[in-house]
Parts: structure tokens; sequence; C-alpha cells
């Protein structure tokens, strides 16, 4: 039983020498926020796939308890649409190698175009997977949230090879107008889709998308604080992943929201204690 909780990076300019020390080469910047969180979304890896020793740094600066959550290339799930992808799986297959036991899950991130007619590609592409991943599939199709049918359909292409579906919560950003440029800019951008919260494995993965403001966020939040104690009360382990518009806050957040469900839940292991951040000093 464990509960991971993250951001959607490992580095962000307002997080420098507020939250994590600064300057930092590249090299340590993963290791301090490791401090903070116990999970990452990898997100860099849709627009390119690292390096081997770009992994290999990943994983000796990030324990052995640290998950990452790997999205896979844009190459295969949006330009080439889970078709002709072998070349490039199994590049980046071996480029992740090293992180081992570190990867949380492969997350397949579909565009909003995919919808219920490609269930056939998405069977058939998770069929062909190896089985030494795991896999979590995000669909933006408001088919998929809005017509049970096409929900169950769904679920039963991800039961068939014990993979997650990944819900990208915004309900609660999408209860009132924006009021900043990161809040104009974020509704534009995210999908606004209804909440789901069903687990279909033992690991669970949620994208929660708050407000600028910090209370808007909590109380956003209140939802998937109880659907994590109670997935913990059932034996699951659950990875939640909190943004913000600007994401500004988002790492003490994500510690937060940790902190919220160990206390309905505490038998729950704390985080690791972050790095001080030294004072400014003038020489």
């Amino acid at each position: 039983m464990r509960l991971h909780v993250g951001c959607a990076m490992w580095t962000h300019p307002s997080w420098q020498g507020r939250f994590l020390p600064h300057p930092l080469p590249p090299g340590a910047r993963l290791r301090a926020y490791a401090g903070w969180c116990n999970a990452v979304e990898g997100n860099t890896t849709f627009y390119a796939t690292p390096s081997r020793s770009t992994a290999e740094s990943w994983a000796e600066q990030a324990g052995p308890g640290f998950r990452f959550v790997l999205k896979l290339p844009r190459s295969i799930t949006h330009e080439r649409r889970l078709t002709g992808f072998d070349d490039d799986l199994r590049t980046f297959l071996a480029a992740i190698e090293p992180l081992g036991p570190r990867t949380h899950a492969l997350w397949v991130q579909l565009p909003g175009s995919f919808g219920p007619a490609d269930l056939g590609t998405l069977a058939g592409f998770l069929r062909r997977l190896p089985r030494t991943h795991r896999y979590a599939v995000e669909v933006r199709h408001r088919a998929f949230f809005e017509e049970p049918g096409c929900a169950r359909d769904l679920e039963r292409v991800l039961a068939g090879v014990e993979a997650e579906w990944v819900p990208f919560d915004t309900t609660a950003f999408f209860r009132s107008r924006p009021g900043s440029d990161a809040e104009r800019d974020a509704w534009t951008k995210k999908p606004r889709v209804p909440r789901r919260s069903s687990a279909l494995t033992d690991r669970p993965i949620v994208r929660y998308l708050g407000r600028d403001d910090t209370e808007q966020t909590v109380e956003g939040w209140r939802y998937w604080v109880a659907k994590a104690a109670e997935w913990l009360d059932e034996g699951r382990s659950p990875t939640i992943f909190i943004h913000t518009p600007d994401n500004a806050d988002a790492l003490p957040l994500a510690r937060r929201f940790h902190d919220e469900v160990r206390e309905r839940v505490p038998g729950l292991a704390p985080l690791p204690e972050p790095e001080p951040v030294e004072p400014p000093t003038l020489f």
C-alpha cells in the first residue's frame, strides 16, 4: 500500500530558490525534486525519446521508491495513431531500460479525435506491447465519458491487458471563468470532460487540475483525497499528479495532498524530507 504524488515536471523556474536549491546543474534537478515528491509525469518523452545515458542519469538521481509515468512518444500515439510503431517503440523501450522498476507505467495519451471507432486499433496495439511494463491509457474523446456503452467498451479493452484508464480531472478548473493569463491559456487547451474515478487495476493513476488560487485547488481535490484513501483501504496503490495552470506552487501542493490523505490513512508512510533551500548571500 503506497500513495505516489507528483507534478507534471521536476523543474520549474518559479521553484528555483523557493522550494529547490538554486542554482542546480541539470544532473541534480531531479534529485532535488525527489526530496519533495515520489513520482513525476514524464511529459518530455512525448516530444523526444531520451538517450539511454539520460535515463541512466534519471535512475541515479531518483531512489528505488521513486516512480515515473512516462508518456509514449507522439510519433506512436498521434502521428502514427498506434500503427506502424515497432521501430519507434523498440527505440523508446531500449532508452528507458535503465529506469527499471522506477517506470511505474507507460502512458498512452491519445488525441481527442481518437474515438470509439478506433477501439479495435487500441486493442490490437495493447495486445502487441511487451508485458514487461504496465500501461495506462488517457482518452479525451467525449463519447467515452458521456456514453455508457462506449465507456464499457473501452474498459473491456483495457481490462483485457490489465491496463489502467487515466482520468484528467478538470472539473474544478472549469467551475468558474479564468482570472489570470495562465488560467486563460489552460482554458483553451485542457480537456473539458466529466470526472471519472473508477479504478481498473490495483494502481490507479489520476491527473488533477486546480486553479492558480491555492484554496480553490484544495477545495477541488477533496473528492480525490477521499477516493485515494478509499483505494488505499482497498489495498490499491494510487498515483495522483497535481497540476495548476501556472504550476508555480504545484510542488508543495502535491505534498499537501499527500498529507491530507495521511490524515485519513495514518499507516501511510510519509514523503521524504526536502533538501533545505539556503537563503541567498551577497558573497
